[in-house]
């Protein structure tokens, strides 16, 4: 980890990158004592480095990061010094909150291993050392274990590490660009109990046969403008940039030709074929990788928010739809305005789904046993039993009928005169932006989970509630399963 070539004069983020999305909420940031740490320590940064220390330690009014639910997402090309950037802000972190735990992953053995040199080497320095109490080296596993015990544990995810740890406050997940689902199921509850999670996914753009489900899904939310939680950080050059153009180079590299010299990039021409020095060298992301366009864009919804909006209360259809992963559930609702056009709205989400039955009796108690629809192999399917139990009415809706309600929902938003109107409720933009079809066996087009971006089940549930206008009467019985197929 040597220290860079200072930039000679400030470097706006939205200068030289080619995406930057930032959070919502930012009041303060945590840099300057990271900055200065470090510094203590003789490490200097680039000016792009600096803002981004900025940004990705950006926090909210509360003291928390305000990244912290979405993580920190950098697409950045090689020989930038993105690791170096990180590197020293875990260092940094580590030293100025004792017992800070933190996780650092990279793909590949290899990875790991050259990573873990750099810093165990870092570690070392004079100024540094007798702050280290200890460094372990294992087969394939290192860890950096401070006098104030806080500690850095290095390994590949391809020898399954990160499983099985918890009170983690920083994971960093290098070489993100292979990052499947699996992983990071295994690795992301350990963060569960820390006070301020930090969480890092750093990469280049991927190739056609990566897992990269994970980092392509984080940047196709942050670019959409759906995501409010995340900081996304990407450098590249234009997409149909010729290889053999250096200015392309400074555009996709913001340390070229300062400390990555014009040397070391054409070295990685030489040697790379076209596609891959455009991915690694220049940042470009594959056309197949780019933000596929969802049914319904942020412009398009935007358009169609009325603060004040509210359903006469008669005709009101509501519905129930749970996250993949389980971790949310949402009731959304539909009914008529005053001026013949439809509102929906969320009415309710929370974590988890222990408390699903119980809020349904009683909102379905209010809304006088209009029957709460439920999408037929969706994951909400698996609560039917318990709100059949708890007196609810429930209204199966099949996969076909689910088909005709995206239809109706899009053509419903689209147009000169566009019938929906909303209030504007995060969680619900960020679905209905974040949604993505696949085709339906019988015609027409489905929402599906995976392949959209985020948690889309908000939005789900709202176009089975608006589906159902005019097509289920309500009913005072609360005691039996009602299905209306």
């Amino acid at each position: 980890m040597s220290p860079p070539i200072r930039q000679t004069k400030p470097t706006s983020l939205d200068d030289i990158a080619r995406h930057v999305v930032r959070p919502a909420g930012i009041v303060s940031t945590g840099w300057p004592a990271v900055r200065d740490k470090c510094s203590s320590f003789g490490v200097t940064f680039d000016d792009w480095q600096t803002e981004a220390g900025r940004l990705v330690l950006a926090k909210r009014a509360d003291g928390i990061y305000a990244c912290s639910i979405g993580g920190a997402v950098m697409s950045i090309p090689r020989q930038v010094g993105k690791t170096y950037f990180v590197g020293a802000t875990v260092f940094a972190l580590c030293l100025l909150t004792p017992g800070t735990t933190a996780l650092w992953t990279a793909h590949r053995l290899r990875t790991g291993n050259e990573t873990f040199a750099k810093m165990k080497s870092f570690a070392e320095r004079k100024l540094v050392a007798p702050h280290v109490q200890q460094i372990y080296v294992g087969s394939g596993t290192g860890e950096i274990v401070f006098t104030n015990g806080s500690r850095i544990l290095f390994g590949a995810r391809e020898r399954g590490f990160g499983r099985g740890f918890d009170d983690v406050d920083i994971e960093v997940f290098d070489e993100a660009q292979i990052l499947g689902e699996n992983a990071i199921d295994d690795m992301l509850p350990a963060t569960n109990t820390a006070a301020n999670p930090l969480l890092f996914f750093i990469g280049t753009p991927p190739k056609p046969k990566d897992p990269s489900e994970v980092y392509t899904r984080k940047r196709a939310e942050a670019i959409s403008g759906a995501d409010t939680d995340t900081v996304y950080l990407e450098f590249s050059a234009d997409d149909d940039a010729d290889p053999n153009d250096r200015d392309q180079w400074a555009k996709a590299n913001p340390s070229y030709p300062n400390r990555t010299p014009a040397s070391a990039m054409a070295r990685m021409q030489k040697n790379l074929t076209v596609e891959s020095f455009l991915r690694e060298a220049l940042g470009i992301w594959d056309a197949v990788d780019t933000v596929a366009a969802g049914p319904i864009d942020l412009a398009a919804w935007e358009l169609l928010t009325d603060a004040a909006s509210t359903p006469t209360g008669d005709g009101v259809r509501w519905a129930l739809d749970v996250a993949h992963d389980r971790k949310w559930s949402t009731f959304c609702l539909a009914g008529p305005r005053g001026d013949g056009l439809i509102h929906v709205e969320m009415t309710a989400a929370q974590p988890g789904t222990a408390w699903v039955a119980a809020r349904a009796k009683e909102m379905q108690d209010k809304l006088g046993g209009v029957p709460l629809t439920v999408g037929v192999s969706s994951p909400a399917q698996s609560l039917i039993p318990a709100l059949v139990e708890a007196g609810v009415v429930v209204d199966e809706m099949k996969p076909g009928e689910q088909a005709l309600a995206f239809a109706s929902f899009c053509d419903a938003t689209d147009g000169v005169s566009p019938k929906i109107r909303h209030r504007g409720e995060p969680a619900l933009r960020k679905a209905v932006t974040g949604a993505r079809t696949k085709p339906w066996t019988d015609g027409g087009e489905t929402l599906p989970r995976r392949g959209s971006v985020g948690d889309v089940s908000p939005f789900s549930a709202a176009l089975m509630a608006f589906g159902r206008l005019g097509t289920v009467e309500p009913t005072k019985t609360a005691e039996a399963h009602v299905v209306f197929a």
